[in-house]
């Protein structure tokens, strides 16, 4: 199968990964069925898919006529058996779960062909493990899609143990397909590549907060004013190559010792769960959340992701003339 074979997809898990999936390839013109099995969140999606495009809308990016053309392009199921009908592909995006993940795989092979594409949404877990009970192991992968999926273009497109090179191929090309950024990970290892990046500048933010070197707000500020702001133009290792190499292992000789190491997460934040402290789960976190502040802060970050990704799709346009 050629990724320009594929034009049915399954998406398990309408929550907050999943219907933002869905949302991508229905708005390419793929049709796109959802499963979930909790239906009060399976009737919401395409409430949330709408929503989700106004934003698109204000920016013009689209038209009504291309909200309506995504949304007829789904269709919610309410068991995994007729989700499972005429799909090419099947995107699972249900909870960080390994026996639930693997359950459902099980349930999975028996409806559908050993040639449909299996990928696992997963940020972190092994996709070699999580394909080690499967009759049909070659067909399996990850494709790891970032928060919020129905903006952010980088996927992480992984390769198992027992992945086929041309499923592999095949899936990465469905990516461009729909517009997105795919990254090749040719070896699985936890965390992938984004989230072995984002959890080690994680861990040494909440350890600069642990020891009161800086407010949570200060330490956020140096990252959203800082080095974050070129992050969209210009990778680590671009700009370490710019800094110039011997500088960059001067500075890490220095500075490398200093820096938080642990291998386990951090007490503070273990204490803060304890205290039923979890973020906007419970309006208390780092900071405190209200449901205005949530509603603000999401829309603020949807609506300026969606300026920069417009400017540096510009800016390639040009550069191509």
């Amino acid at each position: 199968m050629k990724a320009n074979d594929i034009d049915k997809v399954g998406i398990i898990g309408a929550g907050l990964m999943g219907h933002g999936i869905a949302q991508v390839f229905a708005m390419n013109g793929y049709k796109v069925n959802v499963f979930d099995t909790d239906i009060k969140v399976l009737k919401s999606v395409p409430e949330r898919i709408h929503k989700n495009l106004q934003v698109f809308l204000e920016l013009k990016i689209v038209e009504e006529k291309d909200i309506n053309q995504c949304m007829n392009n789904i269709h919610l199921c309410d068991n995994l058996f007729s989700m499972c009908e005429r799909t090419d592909i099947i995107i699972e995006a249900v909870k960080e779960n390994l026996d639930l993940k693997l359950n459902l795989y099980a349930d999975l092979e028996q409806n559908i062909n050993p040639d449909i594409i299996i990928c696992s949404n997963t940020s972190a877990i092994s996709i070699t493990r999580l394909s080690k009970g499967l009759q049909h192991k070659q067909r399996f992968l990850g494709t790891h899609f970032w928060n919020p999926p129905h903006i952010l273009p980088c996927v992480e497109v992984i390769k198992g143990e027992y992945t086929s090179d041309i499923i592999f191929e095949t899936v990465f090309g469905l990516m461009k397909e729909i517009k997105k950024e795919p990254i090749r990970v040719l070896k699985d290892v936890p965390g992938f590549l984004g989230n072995r990046l984002q959890h080690a500048m994680w861990r040494e933010a909440i350890s600069l907060a642990e020891k009161k070197i800086a407010s949570p707000e200060d330490i956020d500020k140096v990252v959203k004013y800082g080095f974050g702001l070129r992050l969209p133009f210009i990778g680590p290792l671009e700009t370490a190559d710019l800094a110039g190499l011997d500088l960059d292992y001067d500075v890490h000789k220095y500075l490398f010792p200093y820096l938080e190491n642990a291998s386990e997460p951090s007490p503070v934040l273990k204490s803060m769960i304890d205290q039923g402290i979890l973020g906007i789960k419970t309006g208390k976190g780092f900071y405190e959340w209200s449901e205005e502040k949530i509603h603000n802060v999401i829309n603020q970050r949807d609506l300026i992701l969606l300026k920069i990704m417009n400017d540096i799709r510009s800016q390639a346009a040009i550069s191509k003339e």
